[in-house]
């Protein structure tokens, strides 16, 4: 009797425990409190956001169910989905955060955002984590240093690990002193260090030799891309989770 008491009594102690931050959307763990991380999105507004350019937030950029949402309309004006960036401004950090499509949608994470006036883009400036459906997106599913995962158009990851549509995926990206890692559901796809001679000839070779500024920031904005058309409508892409910390 004594043994079934004492275990109805550990069954009861761990069911009353508190659900772990980590398995708790738009929160922080204890551990990541303690390593400085904060949150870039509050799971309920888009405080702390704007798009590119703009004063406000295009209206194809919501917040639904704990995610930030894009709606593409393909027929909207580009200032309704241009790209969404943070309002701060950052230079060595860790980046994490989730996110999810759906099916043949095409989007990017990126960093090292400018804003100067003379910009129109923000990939004139930003490197571009890749992240995309694997399944059916075309052409860049099929296209090495164009799938998820990959530092777009420059470096691609050694395998494709991107879940099915309509899942979360978790990417991390890395920017210390110019080592720039990415991660993507808990793999590193990429790991190289900006700004020498070697990445200098590696942009050289892309279409990025056109753009005279782009990567040449050690500091800028974070960006969660709305541009692309990509996809079957109605093209969606939400995120959340994103805490950022800084790694001074």
């Amino acid at each position: 009797m004594l043994r079934v008491t004492l275990k109805a009594l550990a069954l009861a102690c761990l069911i009353a425990l508190p659900v772990h931050a980590a398995d708790t959307p738009n929160t922080l763990t204890d551990a990541e409190r303690g390593q400085g991380f904060k949150l870039l999105f509050d799971g309920k507004t888009l405080d702390g956001w704007h798009s590119f350019q703009q004063k406000g937030t295009g209206k194809d950029w919501s917040v639904a169910d704990g995610a930030i949402r894009l709606d593409r309309d393909l027929k909207a004006p580009d200032a309704d989905f241009a790209d969404l960036v943070s309002n701060a401004e950052y230079e060595n950090f860790d980046l994490k955060l989730e996110w999810k499509m759906t099916a043949c949608a095409d989007a990017g994470v990126m960093f090292n955002v400018s804003e100067a006036p003379k910009y129109k883009y923000t990939w004139q400036t930003g490197p571009e984590m890749q992240i995309a459906d694997l399944v059916c997106t075309k052409p860049d599913s099929y296209t090495l240093y164009e799938r998820a995962g990959d530092l777009f158009d420059l470096i691609s990851s050694d395998i494709e690990n991107v879940r099915e549509n309509g899942n979360w995926n978790q990417i991390e990206i890395i920017v210390d002193h110019g080592h720039m890692q990415f991660f993507q559901n808990g793999h590193k796809t990429v790991d190289t260090q900006l700004w020498t001679p070697e990445w200098k000839a590696l942009v050289a070779k892309t279409k990025f030799a056109k753009m005279p500024d782009f990567a040449k920031f050690t500091r800028g904005h974070i960006s969660l891309q709305g541009g692309e058309d990509k996809g079957k409508p109605p093209i969606q892409i939400w995120f959340r989770s994103i805490r950022i910390k800084d790694l001074g």
